[in-house]
């Protein structure tokens, strides 16, 4: 079944055209990976979906159900859950508290009910023993953990992950990587934008490649990186 579909969606500022005709579909259960160069237009697809941004034509179906002009609290409502590049906790609350905002208002559900899921999920992102640490002290291996939980306290049915491996290191990166995982095979549907390869490679099943907005490749990892045109373009190889 076919969780999200965008058909030919657009969105420009003034003269410079952020999404190109942008087109492709991601199945329930399945993991997306979406790579390009700086400034392809990956965040601004992030946008889009969420419902930060209006795109200028096209449409945007999630769940078999319209979203293309519905505001972003209601796409979270209706299951898009997100984690932004810059970790954005409220730093002055525990990171107990975090995820209870979160789920509170992500789910419209009253704090008794979902305490119990939030524990889980700190311990599902390796958060619990942090739990009554203020966010503003978090490292940021823990900011970025919290980051996720926050989106997984919405009780996501689609996760959009958002460089989320940038700036760690290799084992911090390896260690994210396999939360990662395991929030994928509870049955989360993700699309992950990242710049660690590797990393993203690891966990995708599909990877989605932009330049200047438009979509230029989408298939399997290895097809899409064997091929000469995003090779010159993502990597700036000459092939």
């Amino acid at each position: 079944m076919t969780l999200l579909s965008l058909q030919n969606v657009s969105k420009s500022f003034g003269q410079l055209k952020v999404a190109d005709d942008v087109t492709f579909e991601v199945p329930a259960g399945q993991a997306l990976g979406i790579i390009g160069p700086n400034g392809a237009g990956k965040s601004t697809l992030f946008n889009l979906i969420t419902g930060n941004l209006r795109s200028d034509a096209g449409t945007i179906r999630f769940d078999r159900h319209d979203l293309t002009k519905a505001p972003a609290m209601q796409r979270c409502f209706a299951g898009v859950g997100r984690s932004f590049q810059v970790p954005q906790p409220f730093d002055n609350m525990t990171v107990f508290e975090n995820l209870l905002v979160a789920a509170t208002h992500g789910r419209k559900a009253p704090e008794r009910d979902v305490q119990a899921d939030c524990a889980r999920i700190l311990g599902q992102c390796g958060l619990l023993q942090a739990a009554n640490q203020p966010a503003g002290g978090l490292a940021l291996l823990q900011r970025k953990r919290l980051e996720m939980a926050r989106a997984l306290a919405t009780n996501p049915k689609l996760l959009l992950l958002d460089e989320i491996a940038g700036g760690l290191t290799e084992a911090e990166c390896l260690s994210l990587v396999d939360t990662i995982r395991s929030v994928h095979a509870r049955g989360v549907t993700i699309i992950w934008i990242e710049h660690v390869l590797h990393a993203l490679t690891s966990v995708v099943e599909r990877l989605l490649v932009l330049n200047f907005g438009k979509v230029i490749g989408l298939g399997a990892p290895d097809d899409i990186m064997n091929r000469a045109e995003v090779r010159e373009i993502y990597l700036g190889a000459g092939v």
